[in-house]
């Protein structure tokens, strides 16, 4: 009877052991924006990429991407331009420092690729969006890579206008190390 309890936990350690994806750990990120102002393409970053990724791409299941950047990091190259985005009316800073993008349900794609299923949250507010992506893993080091668009009134960034876009693109791409 010891016998058949022993091999039983040993085949549930086993079991949760190849459940368990690999957990990846960011080394550098570029993430980009574009949003249409006065007839302009205006383009900026965000810095500060926070991520938890647990992802094997052989998996369907037990995939997790949370991550967050620090809204004080937005860059369009216009000093005075960064100084209004960071202020209520657009991202508040202050009230929210962060935006964070987080996601558990995936599909694979026919090329390879994947579609995200996520929760973007920016000030208060969440919404789902589906971000496609590539995940490109060599060894112990991977690239991910995906867009997607929001339309900025949804998440109270601004107000809606003549002049700026309501559609924003936004582009992640973030270099992995195997953890």
């Amino acid at each position: 009877m010891k016998k058949i309890k022993l091999t039983l936990v040993f085949c549930l350690i086993v079991m949760i052991c190849l459940a368990q994806n690999s957990e990846w750990t960011v080394t550098s990120s570029t993430i980009k924006f574009k949003i249409k102002n006065a007839g302009f393409m205006v383009d900026g970053t965000f810095g500060g990429l926070e991520a938890k990724i647990n992802f094997d791409a052989t998996k369907s299941y037990s995939n997790s991407i949370e991550a967050n950047i620090e809204a004080k990091t937005i860059n369009t190259g216009n000093n005075s331009r960064d100084k209004h985005l960071k202020k209520e009316e657009y991202f508040s800073i202050e009230k929210y420092p962060k935006i964070i993008l987080n996601a558990s349900t995936f599909a694979k794609q026919p090329d390879g690729s994947f579609k995200g299923y996520f929760k973007l949250t920016i000030k208060s507010t969440t919404k789902d969006v589906v971000m496609p992506f590539t995940f490109s893993e060599s060894n112990t080091s991977a690239l991910i890579k995906g867009s997607f668009a929001i339309n900025r009134i949804d998440y109270e960034i601004g107000e809606s206008g003549l002049i700026l876009s309501n559609n924003a693109t936004i582009s992640i791409e973030a270099k992995l190390t195997k953890k």
